[in-house]
Parts: C-alpha cells; structure tokens; sequence
C-alpha cells in the first residue's frame, strides 16, 4: 500500500454498523484506512459528487432508496470509482442486481469480517486501477486511431472491412457506412496485389510492409505502402495502416526526369566536347581541298588526317554505345570469391608493377549467385584498376571483401588512395567523365551498366586522406 491512507465512505443509516466497519478496518491495520460516514441519501450524493473517496461501502437499504438508487448516480456522473454493495443474508436477487449496475463487489451483513472486508477492498480497489489503466489505453489509442493523417483499416481475412479511421474514409471517398460494407478486395486495383496482400497476411507470415495500388469510390488510383499485421490469430483480424504515397511517388518520378535531362544534357555536352576536336581536323582537311591546288604527298596527309579523325569520331560512339546499352547475358552460377579472385588475376601485372599490396577478406563458403562471368569480372577489374592507380606505388593497400547480407551477395573493393573530392564522385559513373589524362570516361560507366544488367547496384563512399569503398550488391537470384 502507499503512505496516504484508503479513503473511503461507508453509506449506512445504521451507526451500529458504521461502528462495526471501523473496528474491523482498525483491525487490519491502523492508518491505513480512513473511513468517513454518509447516514442518508442526499448525504451521500452530496459527497460523492466531490469525488474525494477511493471507495464506497453502500448499505442496500437507505429509507426510501436503496443502494441501487447509489449505483445509478455513479452512472450518471460517469463516476467510475469502485462500490461494495453490503446486503442482508439471502438477499441474492438483490447481490445480481448491484453487480449488473455496476458493484464491484457485495458483502452480506453479519457475515464480514477484518479479513474478508481487507480483501474486497483490495481487490475492488485493484480492479479498478486496472480498468482505469485499459480506459485510459483505449482513449490514447482511439486517439491515435481518430487523428491519425495515415488511413487504418481493421478488417478480416474473409476480406470483411471492420472499422476505417477518418483519414481513410476521407481519402477513399466512401461514408463511414460504406466502408464497413465493402470487402477489403475492392479497395486494390489490381486483383494479383489482392491475392499477394491476403496470402501473406492470412499466411505463416502475419505481417508485411508493401506497396500496392489503391482506387477511391470514383475510381481513382493511389499508390501506397501497406503495413499490415495480424492482430487476432484466433479471430483472423489484421490492422492495415496504409500511407498515401501518391504525391511522393509523382515527385520521384518528376526528379528522375529532371535527372536524365540533366544527364542527358551532360552527356550531349561531353560529346559535342570529344567530337568537336577531331570534327575540327577533318573540316580543315576539307577546306585545303577546296582552296588551292595541294600536291600528292599534300593529299595524301590531309586524307590521313580525315581518316584518323574519323576512325575517332566512330571509335568514340562505338565505346558509348556499348558501355551504356542493355546487354545480352549469358547467365550461370558462379561465385563471389571465384569472380573476384579472376579480376584480381587480370589485374596482378599492375599490382605488381605498382607494388600494391591485397588483403583478400572472403566469406567462408562461397556463395553463387546468376551472373555472366566474363561481364562480372569486367565490372569488377575497371574498379580494382581505378583502385590501383589511385594508389601511391610501393604505400598501396588494396583490401576486398565478399559477404552475404540476406538474399544479397556484397562484394567490397577498397583502397587507401588519397579519396574522391565531393564534386568528383556524383560524377563517377557519367560517360566521359575521367580525370586520367589518356583515359575515356568510360570504365566505371560500362561497370554501373554491367551491374545494372544484373540487378544490382555499385555504390561510392570516399573520404578525402582515407580513400574509397566501391560496393557492388548483386542479387542471389
């Protein structure tokens, strides 16, 4: 019990029993109970409108009312502390009565003692506590449920909806009344999303996070992430909280077309730079024809010059062509460690002309994954050669890595070169892009292409005085 004494007030026009009651309260424990009288009805609403008492003992018989008439006023203030109703010996009909209106508990006079009384109240005052901790639960969470801006949908797995918040009524277009008389089914736009939806979550499974395709009342489509879990394994019921990712789904895909004209433009910028040079050449060639009489050997080296240059020009779309399109894969099983080790291979006469050291860091049991060998090890070589000449020869560490993070297979190829300035790497993977005096700009782009066609990604992190991490991320199947 806590250092502040139970309050309670006794409702009896008996003072005999009033008497009796404190006694057997002393009994129990002096001070810890302190109990106060109420003799008459209006006595007792009077004190139990101040709502001051933990609990109330409530004699049946108050003169022309009766402790149901207690009860009742409880009810009407929404007063929800603990009454024990006291009643005479085989007043049964009245004890059913007292619990049906709200009684926590009843005692038949002549019949208490310290000990019985100690555990009504106890228990009274428990039950209580408890219903006021879940009412209080049921207001936050009902709260919760209310002002929620994501749409709550409580339904079953005969695809019954139970209950919608506001949010999704308002944003599904249906009355509250519709809603609880739709089939959950209705509200997906595809009916392959539906079965997937109900075979996971009615499933082994019992909960997922997924995006779907919704449609409102008057047929409009929605994109929004599904998370849903089973609330009652017994009853079948889930809860789906369902965000409306519409809007940002609209403005991804608005960035990404910004970014391919952005890069479109960039490319075009590029290759209006490396074409324009031997374009230059070819054009002074021509108008030597064209002006005065040249001799043959004057001929000859201006018709070299066309040729070189335009061996150039095809060279150059040739290169952007191939490390940019969607290529043909020959698929088969290989292994992380097996591939990373035959672009190591490839690479060892710089390594060793470099003086570069490896550090091999390789999971334990292979793990295979569907890849065209010959792309793959490609991809991988353009990185470990960039690692290579990043590096001071004699000072280079080059350390790589392969892991399992679940169904992904993870290879890592780092280098402790001087890294790569901010500007430097959003521009990595771009065609042309080099820093390498005689090199293309086309290495790494043919790599994020390989990577690609495999379903994977190639992600950069480098920090300037530490050097780089290239990851590759490439699917099991």
């Amino acid at each position: 019990m806590t250092d502040q004494p139970v309050h309670i007030l006794m409702i009896d026009d008996d003072e005999d029993d009033f008497f009796l009651v404190s006694q057997l309260l002393q009994d129990i424990s002096p001070g810890q109970y302190q109990l106060d009288w109420a003799p008459t009805y209006s006595k007792a609403v009077e004190e139990i409108d101040r709502k001051v008492h933990d609990i109330y003992l409530a004699d049946y018989r108050l003169g022309p009312y009766t402790g149901i008439d207690i009860l009742h006023h409880f009810q009407q203030l929404d007063y929800k502390a603990p009454v024990i109703m006291l009643t005479g010996k085989g007043d049964y009909t009245i004890d059913k009565e007292a619990m049906q209106a709200g009684a926590s508990d009843y005692l038949v006079k002549g019949e208490i003692s310290a000990d019985l009384l100690e555990r009504s109240i106890r228990y009274a005052l428990d039950e209580a506590r408890h219903l006021r901790i879940i009412e209080e639960n049921e207001k936050k969470y009902f709260g919760v449920f209310e002002k929620a801006h994501d749409l709550i949908i409580l339904a079953d797995c005969d695809k019954n909806v139970i209950d919608a918040n506001p949010s999704a009524i308002r944003t599904l277009q249906y009355s509250k009344e519709e809603m609880l008389q739709l089939n959950l089914k209705q509200l997906f736009f595809q009916e392959d999303q539906c079965k997937h939806f109900f075979d996971h979550i009615c499933g082994e499974e019992s909960s997922l996070r997924t995006e779907y395709n919704f449609v409102t009342k008057h047929g409009k489509k929605l994109d929004v992430m599904v998370s849903a879990v089973m609330l009652d394994e017994q009853e079948q019921i889930f809860l789906c909280v369902v965000q409306d990712i519409t809007e940002r789904k609209r403005e991804e895909l608005e960035k990404q077309q910004q970014q391919k004209f952005v890069v479109t433009g960039r490319i075009a910028r590029v290759i209006a730079h490396e074409v324009r040079n031997p374009l230059t050449n070819i054009l002074l060639a021509v108008s030597q024809f064209k002006g005065e009489p040249v001799s043959v050997e004057d001929s000859q080296i201006y018709v070299d010059i066309i040729e070189r240059n335009c061996t150039r020009i095809n060279q150059l779309i040739t290169e952007l062509l191939h490390s940019t399109r969607m290529i043909e894969l020959n698929i088969r099983p290989h292994g992380i460690n097996e591939l990373t080790d035959k672009a190591l291979a490839l690479a060892q006469d710089r390594l060793q002309l470099n003086e570069i050291n490896v550090k091999k860091d390789y999971i334990k049991q292979d793990v295979m994954i569907p890849a065209d060998e010959d792309k793959v090890v490609i991809a991988l070589l353009n990185i470990i050669i960039n690692a290579v000449e990043a590096m001071t020869p004699g000072k280079g560490l080059l350390t790589l890595q392969t892991t399992k993070q679940r169904d992904k297979a993870v290879i890592t190829i780092i280098d402790n070169g001087p890294g790569i300035p901010e500007e430097t790497r959003t521009r990595l993977f771009d065609p042309f892009f080099t820093n390498k005096p005689k090199g293309t700009g086309l290495g790494l782009t043919s790599t994020q292409n390989i990577i690609m066609n495999h379903k994977g990604t190639v992600h950069v992190e480098s920090e300037i005085g530490e050097g780089s991490v290239f990851t590759i991320v490439l699917p099991l199947n």
